[in-house]
């Protein structure tokens, strides 16, 4: 039987474009569906990094003129490491810039989005209509997030499209938004401009677009599928969604075990495993040593390596703060950028108490792999969570999780078992969260070391969420016939 031909169409992948998640599921989902016996490429945009990493390139087509373009090619490449085959877009005048994949270096968003994200979508629809590459079009079209949900609406453009999308959520949140005076730009019909199309609240919404056309919806944890139907987690897309009925569902995502892996992780002080926990102990040492913290062997070393915003709840944590170091029996080692004024309040927190806290504007993803070992607990306080991944790490390295009890993380962490979980969305949860973390690791009767035992025993590796995949596109063609 024929390996199923499936094209992952994507903003970011791990490691040569990252803000968040995204990359890392982007970079390792693919891999692990190939394992399983898919015949699978990526499709990105041309970023300088994109272009400067990938090897082997060769032009696949010449398209010309379009979406503000003068110039645009499709390249046929190779991912460096994994060898996946990679498609990359090249357009210098929309991609080749300074500056992050959605915004300017002074943080604004770039003004033609609507048209990079959008010229995703369309080449990824040509690919699968069989016109772009003789040797290759995919049976499944697989996109991720608004910046890649467009593909899904210009596929369902194509009168005889054999090709069926699925499009997965990593975060609500983010919905694409662009004014509707824009319309032209896109070249769809004008039936798409209702409100059972693209249009939300007299704007154009992208992530209405997948939600919309997809075939199949997943989201990546299925807590979160059941949260996102709802009012207070359906950013005012809830209808939409509980619309779409049984075409949603929730597959929790995995990590790449062979890359975080601390028995083998060359980015840490010292290596170790649930066998070897004395490595564990020098690696704390050592982080502490790095960072400049009191090398306090007793105190609870809790790590945030996250974006800094309120929706990952780390308002919660400066507000429980004094109250936390009071008795100097915590510390704090933090490593993320985000919110301007959360950034401010976490440096004013270093200044005051400089050996206790310590803060990393910015990431470094060598430095996050070392918070992450050398710390004990990690907070994911999240006020929502699509699924998390760094409570993940933090449980493949026996650093056990601070979480709130909602989406993936509630899926992820069992509260008493493999870390500490809280309800309520306010500092006093949270410090109660860490104050049951302080005396189950301060009881003395092995307690913590069975929970640490427990954490880096769970398994969060691919090749379930592959296996998931792997049906839900096998339903999804069924559906094309």
């Amino acid at each position: 039987m024929p390996a199923m031909k499936v094209l992952h169409v994507a903003a970011e992948v791990f490691p040569l474009i990252k803000t968040g998640g995204l990359a890392d599921v982007v970079a390792a989902l693919p891999v692990a569906l190939a394992e399983q016996g898919a015949d699978v490429r990526l499709l990105l945009p041309g970023y300088p990094m994109v272009l400067d990493a990938v090897q082997g390139v060769r032009t696949v087509i010449d398209i010309g003129a379009c979406f503000g373009a003068l110039r645009v090619r499709l390249l046929l490449a190779r991912m460096p490491g994994t060898g996946l085959q990679v498609y990359v877009i090249d357009a210098p005048y929309l991609y080749r810039r300074s500056g992050g994949p959605y915004q300017a270096q002074d943080g604004e968003e770039w003004a033609d989005n609507l048209q990079r994200f959008a010229l995703l979508g369309w080449v990824a629809a040509h690919l699968a209509g069989g016109e772009v590459d003789s040797q290759w079009a995919p049976q499944i079209v697989h996109a991720h997030d608004w910046h890649a949900a467009m593909a899904c609406a210009y596929v369902a453009e194509h009168p005889s499209r054999t090709a069926a999308t699925v499009f997965t959520v990593h975060n609500l949140a983010f919905q694409g938004l662009f004014p509707m005076t824009d319309w032209n730009l896109l070249g769809l019909s004008s039936r798409w401009m209702s409100p059972q199309g693209l249009e939300y609240h007299g704007q154009l919404s992208f992530m209405k677009a997948g939600l919309q056309c997809a075939d199949k919806v997943t989201t990546v944890s299925p807590s979160y599928a059941r949260e996102i139907a709802t009012h207070d987690y359906g950013c005012g897309l809830d209808g939409v969604i509980r619309g779409r009925g049984a075409d949603v569902v929730g597959i929790l995502n995995g990590i790449d075990e062979a890359l975080w892996n601390p028995a083998t992780d060359p980015a840490i002080a010292t290596r170790y495993d649930a066998e070897r926990l004395a490595g564990k102990r020098e690696c704390r040492r050592a982080l502490q040593a790095e960072l400049g913290l009191a090398l306090d062997d007793d105190a609870l070393l809790i790590t945030v390596v996250s974006r800094l915003s309120a929706q990952k709840g780390l308002d919660l944590v400066l507000a429980a703060l004094p109250e936390l170091l009071r008795d100097g029996r915590v510390q704090l080692a933090v490593q993320g950028t985000g919110e301007p004024a959360l950034e401010a309040a976490f440096r004013m927190a270093q200044a005051a108490q400089p050996g206790r806290v310590q803060v990393r504007i910015g990431y470094d993803e060598s430095r996050a792999h070392r918070l992450i070992a050398g710390a004990d607990a990690i907070a994911v306080p999240s006020r929502f969570e699509p699924c998390g991944l760094t409570q993940l790490y933090g449980l493949r390295y026996g650093t056990l999780p601070i979480v709130r009890h909602v989406g993936g993380l509630a899926d992820t962490v069992t509260d008493g078992v493999t870390g500490f979980a809280f309800d309520a969305a306010t500092p006093a949860a949270f410090e109660r969260a860490v104050q049951r973390a302080l005396d189950t690791r301060g009881c003395g009767d092995g307690a913590w070391a069975r929970m640490v035992g427990a954490a880096m025993a769970a398994h969060f590796g691919w090749d379930g969420p592959a296996s998931g995949y792997m049906g839900l596109y096998q339903g999804a063609l069924a559906r094309r016939g």
